[in-house]
């Protein structure tokens, strides 16, 4: 087991908070994480159905075993509890005192903000950053990552990818949806997922999907709500502020986790990654990931963006630092070619408020001009740990 970069934070906001919450997706390590942190802390997973009935049926009951500091897993299937919760803590202020752990948000948001509103400390866990990967394995290929992707118990147990995703597909997402929404037929929520994988990094258009998957459009929102609050997909929404009507105002959709994303996309070997047609969205979706994970490891918003305008102009992350705005390409080319800076010397022009841009790519070769700099996509988490400085 390795130290996860986000247990300093962890530990800083338990000592500043009497509840942290760490919500991420099932298996991202989110249980190892808080029993690795706090070691002496009691344990309840809600996950189990004796222990659950128990919970809902007599809360105060139940939480009367676990008066001392408790790591509370899943406790999305038993949302009721937070209200239990709060009177504890404001009787006892002590800080640290359970840690809660969830892989559903939409609900648990719900709750929270009408239970421990300013009670809690929340933070969310990704599957390992590249860096975290690395751990295992020093001299890991760009093709071996998108294919093997980033979920711990892959590498914890040296998982075939292909076999392990069928298995995370059938066991967590197949029954969480199910549980979540009302599906006659599986089969045409799986045919939506695959088709879903095959526009990552596009902006959706609902009523087309609606045409090939069969089912409305406001039964396909419904699912990618689900899907998102369930940490299978997320949004990347597009950045419009003060660039008015020609500035594109949908997301994009992305995977929590490129070995998911290359299951759903029948891809079973890293050796015809490189060879698919998406390879350039699904290089994109990882580094995303880790633009994500740098910050979110720190406890900070990630506050990255898309844009795209009407007139075609387009940036693939735009972050933003205060007021200014950050813009960044990404290219799975192991070539640097100078057309890859195209869209970042345009933005330059299309508002003052732009930093040097940076261009994320495969290759080896670094250079750093007056409005941006190439460099290699294992250098994207210290990139944005720099600019969170």
């Amino acid at each position: 087991m390795i130290t996860r970069e986000i247990t300093k934070e962890l530990l800083q906001v338990a000592s500043e908070y009497p509840i942290v919450t760490i919500i991420g997706p099932r298996q991202s390590g989110k249980t190892t994480l808080a029993k690795m942190a706090f070691p002496n802390y009691a344990y309840c997973s809600l996950d189990d159905p004796d222990i659950r009935e128990f919970a809902l049926e007599d809360p105060r009951g139940f939480l009367r075993k676990y008066q001392k500091k408790t790591i509370f897993d899943e406790i999305q299937r038993a949302p009721k509890l937070l209200s239990y919760l709060q009177i504890m803590v404001d009787e006892d202020v002590a800080k640290g005192r359970f840690i809660l752990t969830s892989s559903h948000q939409l609900e648990l948001k719900e709750e929270i903000s009408q239970s421990l509103a300013g009670r809690t400390a929340l933070l969310t866990l990704l599957p390992f950053s590249i860096a975290e990967a690395s751990k295992f394995s020093k001299d890991k290929s760009r093709d071996e990552l998108l294919y093997k992707g980033l979920f711990p118990r892959v590498y914890n147990d040296n998982l075939n990818p292909t076999k392990a995703y069928a298995n995370y597909y059938s066991t967590y997402i197949e029954r969480d949806i199910r549980q979540l929404i009302n599906l006659k037929n599986i089969s045409v929520f799986e045919k939506f997922l695959k088709l879903l994988a095959g526009r990552v990094g596009q902006i959706i258009n609902l009523n087309s999907l609606s045409n090939d998957v069969g089912v409305t459009a406001v039964t396909l929102r419904e699912w990618l709500s689900v899907l998102e609050a369930s940490f299978i997909i997320f949004k990347l929404e597009p950045y419009f502020e003060n660039f008015g009507k020609r500035a594109i105002k949908s997301p994009k959709i992305y995977f929590n986790d490129t070995g998911l994303l290359a299951y759903l996309l029948d891809i079973d070997s890293e050796r015809i990654i490189s060879r698919d047609p998406l390879i350039g969205n699904i290089f994109e979706n990882l580094i995303i990931l880790e633009a994500m994970k740098a910050r979110l490891n720190k406890g900070l918003n990630p506050n990255i963006y898309f844009f795209r305008d009407s007139n075609g102009l387009e940036v693939d992350i735009l972050y933003k630092q205060g007021s200014q705005l950050i813009p960044i390409e990404i290219k799975s080319s192991a070539t640097f070619n100078k057309i890859f800076t195209k869209s970042i010397h345009k933005f330059h022009k299309l508002t003052p408020n732009t930093k040097k841009g940076y261009i994320i790519y495969s290759g080896e070769f670094t250079v750093e001009t007056e409005t941006y700099q190439v460099v290699n996509y294992l250098q994207t988490q210290s990139l944005f740990i720099i600019n969170t400085s």
